[in-house]
Order: C-alpha cells, then structure tokens, then sequence
C-alpha cells in the first residue's frame, strides 16, 4: 500500500514536470544549477591541467618559463606539451563522443534546429576532459565552446529522462547553455542573450523566462564557489570626442571583416589538416600537437585562453608590431587546434583577436590624430565585441556579453555602433557564421527552411485511390482470381444484398478450395483505416498488408470509401513535394497520376 502511494506521487511530480508551467520553471532551476556545478568542474579541471602540463595556472602570463619539473628542458617542454595531451583526448573522443570534437555550439545549435534538442548524456562528461586537457595541454581554444555543450547537454539529459516534449527539451538545452556562460564568465545577463540568439534563434517571453531563471540560479552557484570577480579589470574610458565616433565606425567595419576572416582561415586550415593527415584520426591531435607546439615555443602568450594576455594587450602593454604579431598568432594557434582535432570554443579566440586588433587601431588613431586624446584600449574594448559579431551575426549578445563582462558604460555608445556596422558589413560578405559554416560543410544548413514532413501533414484520405469493384457474395473462385488478377489491388470488397461483408484477398482465393466454395465464405476482415489519419501513422499498418492494401472509412462509417496502399502514399507525397506543400484534408480524393492502373 505505501509502496503504491509513493509511486503514485512519484508519477504525480513527474507529471508536474513534464507538462506544467511550475514544472517547466522547476526544471530550468535544476539546469541552471546543474550548469554552475559543471563551469565549477570544467574551469577546476582546466587549471589542474595546465599546472600539471605547466607548472603554472596559467602560462600564457609567464613568457615562456621552465616547467619547474623539467628546468634542464627550459621552455622546449611546451613543444611536447599539446603531444601528450593529444595523446589522452584524441582516444577519449574518438572512442566516446566524437561530438566534442570541435568547438561545441555548432553541435548545440543543431541539436536545437534539427533533433528536437537530444544530445547524448555522455557528451557532457567526455567535452569536460577533453577540452580541458585540451586547454591545459596548450590548446588556444576558449572555455565557452565546451561549457556551451556541457550546459546543453545536462538539460538534454534531464528532459530526456523525464521525456519532456520537444519544444520543452529545446528550451531546457538553451538554459544548459545560458547557465553555463553565466557561470564560467559571471555573467548572467550575456548568459542569455547568447542562448536566445544563437542556441534558440528566437525571442519568446516563455523562452526568456526559462532562460534567464537558468541563467541567475547558475551565477549565484558559481559565485558561491568561484567568488564574484569580473572578467577584465579595466581602466574607465570614454569619448574623448565626437569625431571619435567616425573612428569607432571605421572600426567596426574593419572588425566585422576581421570577424569573418577568422571564420574562414579557421576552416581553410581545418580543410588541410584533413587533406594532409591519413593516419587514424584518434592519433591526429598527438601528431598535430607537434606543430601546435612549435608555435607556443615561439608564441608563449598563445598558450590556452590567453585571458592575461588579452587584458595586458587593452592595458597598453604591448607595442603596435607585437599586437599584429599577436593577432595572426592568435588565429594561426587556434586554427591548428581546431584542425588536429582539438576541442575547445572560438568565443575566447574572438574575443582576443578583437583585442590585439582594436587596440593595435586606437594605437595608429592615437598617432594620426595627437589632438582628440583617444584611449587604444577603449578601440580594444569595441573590437571585441565587434570581431565577435562579425563572426557570430549575433550583434545582442556580442554587445551584452562585451559590456558585461567588462563593466565599461560609458562607451556603449560607440559600443553599439561599432557592434551593429561589423555585423552588416559582415552580412554583405557571407550570409554564413563561425558557427554555421561548420555544419553547412557537412551538408547541414539550420538557417533554412526545413522540409516539411509530408507523411504527417498529408493524410489517408488525400492519399486513397477509388474502392475496387466489389464482388457479389455469391461470386465462385474462378471469377474471383479472374477479377483479382486485373485489380490494383491484391483485395477486392464483397457485398451481400448491398451491405459490406468483407474483404477477399489473393492468397485466399488461389488456395485450394472446394468447387462450391463463394466469395461471402473467403470474406475475412482487414483493419480500416480513418480518411483522416496521418499517414505517419498509417505507414506502419500498411506494411503488414503490403500485397492487398487497406479500405479506408469515414467519420463513424464502415463501408469503404476508398483503399489505399504503400503506392499510393509515394504517388501522394511525390504529387505533394511537386506542388510546394500539401494539400488541404478536406480536399477528397486525389486526381491519379497518369498511368496508373485502377
């Protein structure tokens, strides 16, 4: 008895979740909280390996030091360093989850568009080791790639196992995602932009509401744990003048194609990695990794996400000459892991490429015009933001998440500007993104239209053809086989005073019978199917009677109003594919292709 009440419970809070708004609300809590524990691990795991590849928890900052293990190697150890760590990720993806392979979102964003948000449970747990041993292992990848996929795959689970409905299960991988921004950057409100404007492509209040319930219970985990620092800490800058804003213009058009050069240098150096390497391809990020260290060795400050780097950079740490060289390294070193077969995401590499660029323009402004006492690290400042944009087409959540994470105000001005000009000018270039270029590679293309499903949009009634000749009840086995060796169909309806008695099929009629044997006596019943019924549903029934087909009733009728069969679902969708869409269900029978026999 205890044991049924508790059940009974147990089906109730399911229910309560799978269905209702108060369920929906409760599961996005779940998430987020889920995706704040998961940025705590994956940022937990990052540093871990670095120092143990390292020595340090961050080598980008050091310049290129000893591994205090190895101080006879000096810094020649960081050229083994992405070998080894190849050597531990590329098996682990390719045995487990070849899906973390990569940067992540594209992944997460097809999940979204195409598969009713299912991504497989252990992608969460294999895209946490290996981007992190990735990352501290030397990979010059960003953290928010993996965090992106971990996030959404934790909410994908969950609805999974609770079987939630496919619009639920989308919306509950979009607060994976915004939850794990949210928590490894601290920034809750960048959280949600990305995951509305790049996982769910739309703008709902219902979606909003979730996302950002996931997005705040998922930043107050990772403060709880990681305390609330800001991701740069910066100087304040602002417009010194006017003419500035021509300045910040010009740079975001030259950021927007910045934006989309990385994109495609990105996949160049993708295209011949896979053209060079022929070995198997879980061995490819160790042998890769040769050359990924050749380039730390010579660029230190490539090594990881580079985040000191990118902050020392804006702070005018650097000379105009190293920021370029900082540039093409940025987007070399993070081509080459990606190309191996690295995983990790391409935000950070935006973001840091923005920066060395941005800055690098404020330093020639400077220079060009003495008079207008403009900061090059407000230019470094906007061309984060621009650069991503112009990779993304995501223009909000480049602007939130750019303003967040910095805190600078009082630039949002020119921010914006500079932000919506890289993302037209992107647009003019290439309709295609960072993101969606790597599905469109592989035949994917979420930004169209997708096909409509024609077997439920079309039904059993707009697929029938006419009802065979019916046989009388007295009809003997020869005139049966005669009539059924002519038919469409293999069955015909038998009648007795007008009323429908049955179905004689084939097989029964070429039987061996006795010479009295009649059609009423081989009358046997075949299940009906409704006019109204999809033909999704009815595809499964036909299959069982592939030789004879099925009649097809009415509403609350019994006699047949037509037969159908697997030819005439073909003939339906092929005539409905042919004229752009399906027709209406009230529209009867359908006209016969030509030639077909009746």
């Amino acid at each position: 008895m205890h044991a049924s009440l508790l059940h009974r419970r147990v089906r109730v809070v399911h229910d309560l979740l799978r269905g209702s708004a108060p369920g929906l609300v409760g599961l996005a809590l779940l998430v987020g909280a889920g995706a704040g524990l998961g940025a705590v691990v994956f940022r937990w795991l990052i540093t871990v390996f670095t120092e143990l590849f390292t020595g340090t928890t961050d080598y980008s900052a050091t310049g290129g030091t000893a591994h205090p293990a190895f101080p006879w190697a000096g810094a020649w150890f960081v050229v083994l360093a992405p070998v080894l760590g190849g050597l531990l990720y590329g098996p682990l993806v390719h045995r487990f989850a070849r899906e973390a392979r990569g940067h992540g979102v594209p992944e997460v964003m097809l999940a979204v568009a195409r598969n009713g948000g299912r991504i497989p449970p252990r992608v969460a747990v294999v895209k946490s080791l290996a981007s992190a041993l990735c990352i501290g292992s030397g990979g010059s990848v960003g953290r928010e790639g993996p965090i992106v996929q971990i996030g959404a795959a934790l909410g994908s689970s969950m609805g999974q196992w609770l079987r939630v409905p496919p619009h639920r299960l989308g919306l509950l991988v979009a607060c994976g995602a915004a939850g794990g921004i949210s928590a490894t950057f601290n920034a809750p409100v960048a959280g949600v932009f990305f995951a509305l404007e790049l996982i769910l492509r739309s703008f709902t209040a219902e979606a909003f509401g979730v996302v950002v319930i996931a997005s705040v219970t998922a930043s107050v985990v990772g403060r709880a744990v990681m305390g609330d620092e800001p991701f740069l800490v910066l100087p304040p800058f602002s417009v010194g003048s006017p003419v500035e804003y021509l300045l910040y213009a010009a740079l975001g058009l030259l950021a927007g194609l910045l934006g989309w050069a990385f994109a495609r240098f990105l996949y160049r150096v993708e295209d011949a990695c896979d053209r060079v390497w022929r070995g198997p391809e879980w061995l490819r990020p160790a042998v890769g990794g040769l050359l990924l260290g050749g380039v730390l060795l010579v660029l230190p400050q490539m090594y990881g996400v580079g985040y000191p780097v990118l902050q020392n950079g804006i702070d005018g740490g650097y000379a105009l000459g190293f920021l370029l060289v900082l540039l093409a390294g940025k987007m070399l070193a993070t081509s080459l892991t990606i190309g191996i077969g690295g995983s990790g995401g391409v935000f950070a590499p935006s973001l840091f490429i923005g920066a060395m660029g941005g800055t690098a323009f404020g330093l020639v402004a400077q220079a060009a015009f003495p008079g207008l006492d403009i900061s090059p690290g407000a230019y470094g400042l906007i061309g984060m933001a621009a650069v991503f944009a112009g990779a993304s087409h995501a223009p909000i959540a480049a602007l939130v998440i750019v303003f967040e994470l910095t805190g600078q105000y009082s630039i949002i001005l020119p921010l914006m500007a500079a932000v919506a000009l890289a993302t037209g000018i992107s647009h003019l270039v290439s309709r295609e993104t960072i993101y969606t270029l790597k599905l469109l590679r592989r035949g994917l293309d979420i930004t169209a239209e997708p096909a409509p499903d024609l077997l439920r949009s079309l039904t059993v009634g707009q697929a029938m053809g006419p009802v065979p000749e019916p046989l009388e009840g007295s009809c003997r086995v020869p005139e049966i086989v005669a009539r059924l060796e002519s038919a469409r169909y293999g069955a015909a309806p038998v009648r007795v005073g007008g009323d429908h008695l049955g179905t004689v099929v084939a097989a029964d009629a070429l039987a061996p019978a006795g010479p009295g044997v009649t059609a009423a006596d081989l009358a046997r019943t075949l299940p009906p199917l409704h006019a109204g019924t999809p033909l999704h549903d009815a595809v499964p029934v036909l299959h069982e009677h592939a030789t004879t087909g099925l009649p097809v009733v009415g509403p609350g009728g019994r006699d047949p109003i037509g037969w159908v069969d697997h030819r005439d679902v073909v003939a339906a969708c092929a005539t409905a594919r042919s004229a752009g869409g399906a027709r209406s269900a009230g529209s009867g029978h359908r006209a016969e292709p030509p030639g077909r026999d009746v």
